[in-house]
């Protein structure tokens, strides 16, 4: 099969947000948000354990799980990624050796103005690490979190200076009422100057948000060329803001073009280098 990866409309993001007096539910207490994300976690992977079973005539889910550790392991990618990815690309051919025998190779974008060391600039950790640093230099302010998005979803992989409530609050965003799913539903970047008044928010995502000591959030979506949205990076100040200049608007955007062409670069990659392993590595066995 010639390269296929995800297609644009597999990367929904949050819609638009609901006329006013929609119920929502609020997942509030730890106890509701560790089973919430526990479930949401094991979802996806157990998905991918079936496919994978069923593709190379498995005997068990456990071996199946093998197969993905073992890829990620071996490509540094994280286990819910791959899993992603095995849902949502199409499979090989039957019987075929490999699973993209036409595919081109591309080395890494450049991401201009990123302190990214080259030995690091396959590791999405590094990147997305860089990212955040860029975005939290130039809004000057030492909390915010990036984000990816899976399957309809804004996954939480990276914060700083934020509390474990409000990680797990919004470990997985698949809701209309937060700024980063407007950014994500508008392609474009949102302020929200003050989190208090700001009618954007349900109330349990508007105190998750004031609860970590944020007042504002500026969202900034990472955009591939084609104008997907791939990924999320929000700041967090603790008081209310005004809104930021042209240039810094203009900078971030920069910078949400660039780690999205990466991201787009990583996907096509070093995550189908991971099936391409996968996919040997079962055959193998299954021989």
């Amino acid at each position: 099969m010639s390269q296929l990866s995800w297609s644009p409309a597999e990367e929904a993001v949050p819609a638009a947000p609901p006329t006013r007096g929609e119920p929502r539910v609020a997942h509030r207490t730890q106890e509701e948000l560790d089973e919430r994300n526990r479930s949401y976690g094991h979802a996806g992977v157990s998905q991918a354990q079936e496919i994978l079973r069923g593709r190379y005539r498995l005997a068990t889910a456990q071996e199946a799980f093998v197969l993905l550790r073992n890829a990620s392991q071996r490509h540094n990618i994280k286990l819910r990624t791959l899993a992603d990815a095995v849902i949502r690309t199409p499979g090989p051919d039957r019987d075929a050796a490999r699973w993209f025998p036409a595919r081109a190779r591309y080395s890494p974008p450049r991401l201009s103005g990123l302190s990214v060391d080259n030995g690091s600039r396959a590791s999405q950790g590094a990147v997305l690490k860089a990212v955040l640093h860029q975005v939290l230099s130039v809004t000057q302010t030492p909390m915010g979190n990036v984000q990816l998005a899976r399957g309809g979803q804004l996954h939480l992989v990276r914060h700083t200076g934020l509390n474990r409530y409000f990680t797990d609050f919004f470990a997985f965003v698949d809701a209309p009422t937060t700024a980063c799913s407007r950014a994500a539903a508008e392609r474009r970047q949102v302020t929200v100057p003050d989190v208090a008044v700001a009618d954007v928010f349900d109330e349990a995502s508007r105190q998750a948000i004031l609860q970590a000591g944020s007042r504002a959030v500026h969202s900034l979506p990472l955009l591939d060329r084609s104008g997907r949205v791939l990924g999320m990076v929000s700041s967090h100040h603790e008081r209310p803001v005004g809104g930021f200049s042209r240039a810094r608007l203009t900078t971030l955007r920069q910078t949400g073009s660039d780690a999205g062409r990466w991201l787009d670069w990583h996907r096509r990659t070093v995550v189908l280098d991971a099936l391409e392993h996968l996919h040997s590595t079962a055959t193998a066995t299954a021989a």
